[in-house]
């Protein structure tokens, strides 16, 4: 007999799972990952072939460089890297020893650099690394002085995935190893504060950069991580002399964020990273400060157009998990990875190869690198920091609205 059933836009089988889900525990769900829905994508975006106009450059007549340098408004030493592409910061906790040891061994292999993530620096880690950038979140985990001095570079967390909330660990990853490089008490459940508790405005901000450049000796640079309002951070940014502005989409993962706030709070990625260099342009600051973005960046294809936006580099962080085995079950809080990366559990751990994981990451660097320089070679372009917005045209008035590039067949922007 027909049940009357009929398809629902509005309540789909993913919406009646998440209402029965709060229905049983009473409390909003956790989740691993970042936003799953965002209208504003990547793929609204395509290149413009070269022709006689500008002739494509062929792989075995001419290089096509990937090189960069980061951080050069201030910094005696600015962040160089052989590839546009980092790993963004995952702290210890989030992921294991064995995950951080294998990024680090990737991201060596191609002279690139990750970010510690929130929690500080793991014994031998500084040893493994190319470049590494030291994080300092609002909590101040794990974070001393020796480790600074030691980092090629400062992230300044002000706002991520899990925007303006902070950060949640529960106690199955709160091992005892991990609670003595954190310097709190093992296994709690453990909130991190949404704010650093020795700056909250612009100007104590800007004391606290001074403080950390004096400590530093002025050697490396010093940037800022953020998600939102854009147009002001930037302002703020360039008046407490900082080198490189780390921008967070709502695309980029969080290893345990309440789900209505992964989903609904940030701004997607191309319309941060849009926003930002268009405020730079205005303020004539392009090329003093250097942009980096991170959420959602899964193929070369993404980090070209990024690059072409006006960012000098990119980071990816659920994208290297799964290169390492992540099977995106979103488990990530609870410590039962199947994958033996977000866990610290002995069994579940034993899963997790440091030498393969490694070399799978490898090659997909290795993989996006190749990826980028096709495009920016079928564009013309013997740099790939030489692609630009006029080699792109937008699939949509939405995305031509946001990223001010020319709306395909009729080279309107809106």
């Amino acid at each position: 007999m027909p049940t009357g059933r009929r398809k629902s836009h509005t309540y789909t089988p993913d919406v009646v799972d998440d209402i029965h889900y709060k229905a049983a525990i009473g409390r909003p769900r956790i989740r691993g990952y970042g936003a799953l829905g965002m209208p504003l994508a990547f793929t609204d975006l395509t290149f413009l072939p070269a022709n006689l106009s500008r002739l494509v450059i062929d792989s075995y007549r001419e290089p096509c460089f990937t090189d960069v340098k980061l951080g050069r408004r201030f910094a005696r030493r600015p962040l160089e890297l052989s590839i546009p592409i980092m790993v963004a910061g995952m702290g210890y906790g989030s992921i294991s020893k064995p995950a951080r040891m294998a990024i680090a061994k990737a991201t060596a292999a191609l002279e690139t650099a990750y970010c510690t993530g929130e929690g500080g620096m793991i014994p031998n880690e500084r040893e493994m690394a190319h470049k590494l950038i030291y994080q300092i979140g609002p909590g101040h985990l794990g974070v001393n002085i020796k480790d600074i001095k030691k980092a090629d570079a400062i992230e300044l967390l002000l706002d991520t995935a899990n925007h303006g909330i902070g950060r949640y660990l529960y106690a199955e990853k709160l091992i005892p190893e991990v609670a003595e490089v954190w310097g709190v008490p093992p296994e709690i459940d453990f909130y991190a504060p949404a704010t650093h508790m020795d700056f909250d405005d612009p100007e104590s901000l800007a004391l606290k950069v001074e403080e950390l450049r004096e400590a530093t000796d002025w050697e490396i640079p010093i940037g800022i991580k953020v998600g939102g309002r854009m147009d002001e951070m930037i302002n703020i940014a360039l008046a407490c002399d900082i080198d490189l502005i780390m921008i967070d989409g709502i695309q980029a993962g969080t290893p345990a964020g309440p789900d209505v706030v992964v989903e609904n709070v940030g701004l997607p990625t191309l319309a941060a990273l849009s926003q930002a260099i268009m405020t730079l342009r205005k303020l004539g600051k392009e090329e003093d400060v250097d942009v980096v973005v991170m959420g959602g960046i899964r193929e070369g294809g993404d980090i070209a157009k990024c690059l072409a936006l006006g960012a000098r580099a990119v980071s990816i962080g659920t994208a290297a998990l799964v290169a390492m085995g992540c099977q995106s079950c979103m488990l990530c809080p609870t410590g039962r990875c199947p994958a033996g990366i977000t866990t610290h559990d002995p069994e579940l751990a034993a899963r997790f190869n440091v030498d393969q994981a490694a070399e799978n990451l490898t090659n997909f660097l290795t993989a996006l690198t190749a990826e980028v320089q096709m495009v920016a070679r079928s564009c013309g372009k013997t740099r790939v920091q030489n692609l630009e917005p006029e080699d792109m045209r937008s699939l949509s008035i939405l995305t031509s609205a946001t990223t001010r590039v020319a709306l395909a067949g009729s080279n309107k922007i809106y």
